[in-house]
């Protein structure tokens, strides 16, 4: 048998690991710039003031962005709680029960379609079907409009983590007579923990910079949230305004209220890791 010469996929073989490195070491300096940059611009906004105190009238030194820290956390944990089971159950049916018949791929279809529609037509839905008929912006209108985001992520994360798990774990749970909700539940989901707890922070970071949709659901207020009925004070919109304002003490605060999203966002992603690190045996 005639041996084939190798320098040629010896050549392309080191080309492509040559440009994979090169784009790996592209991204993670463009990471690492914005990191730095909002590092050293939002650093010196943050104070006790910053966190406690709510926004100060325009022109007017001091205040803070308390108020819209709240509204944020209030109107991300409201979302979680209504997008993540949905997008659990979505990924669930996709990965254990409709894999092979039509139902299935008609999820499958819509939810891959509903990851690509852009925030601000989500928004737009939701102004139409909930703050229109209201008459009035809300929290509520708001958290929908991230849960609709979060949905396709948490749905699409399940069924790829779910599908990673050896069929043989299933069969052994129900050739021990378990049902199968019982082997999904104590089984599948034990294996894949890892998997779906860090698809459920995807879907978390993938909403905490949206500002489209919340500029027509919550819009914003500088009062403290006492609810979700009306306009909901929160991080984005507030950096949306800030930052377009002429005043740089409002900017300055636009630059902090970045760092603070920024910072949680890595620092929910490191800490689940961690916790959820599988053991090695």
């Amino acid at each position: 048998m005639k041996k084939r010469p190798t320098m040629g996929r010896k050549v392309v073989d080191a080309a492509v690991k040559a440009f994979s490195l090169l784009a790996s070491l592209l991204g993670i300096f463009f990471l690492g710039w914005i990191l730095l940059e909002v590092g050293r611009r939002g650093l010196g906004a943050l104070s006790v003031d910053f966190f406690t105190q709510l926004p100060a009238p325009p022109g007017v030194a001091g205040g803070g962005l308390s108020s819209a820290i709240f509204g944020t956390l209030l109107i991300t944990v409201v979302a979680t709680l209504i997008g993540v089971p949905i997008g659990v159950l979505a990924g669930v049916y996709l990965a254990e029960f409709g894999k092979h018949n039509r139902m299935g791929a008609s999820v499958r279809f819509a939810v891959n379609t509903l990851m690509g529609v852009p925030s601000i037509l989500i928004g737009l839905f939701v102004y139409t079907i909930l703050v229109l008929p209201l008459g009035h912006f809300s929290g509520w209108a708001g958290a929908v409009a991230l849960a609709i985001i979060m949905l396709p992520v948490v749905a699409r994360t399940t069924e790829d983590m779910l599908g990673l798990v050896p069929d043989s774990l299933r069969e052994s749970g129900l050739a021990i007579g378990a049902p199968r909700w019982r082997v999904t539940l104590g089984v599948v989901f034990k294996a894949a923990r890892s998997g779906l707890v860090t698809g459920v922070l995807l879907s978390v970071a993938r909403v905490s910079g949206e500002t489209a949709p919340l500029l027509f659901t919550a819009l914003s207020s500088p009062y403290w949230p006492t609810s979700l009925s009306g306009p909901t004070s929160n991080l984005t919109v507030t950096i949306f305004n800030y930052a377009m304002s002429p005043y740089k003490d409002w900017q300055q605060a636009a630059w902090g209220a970045s760092l603070l999203i920024m910072a949680c966002v890595l620092a929910l992603n490191i800490l689940a890791r961690v916790a959820f690190k599988e053991k090695k045996q």
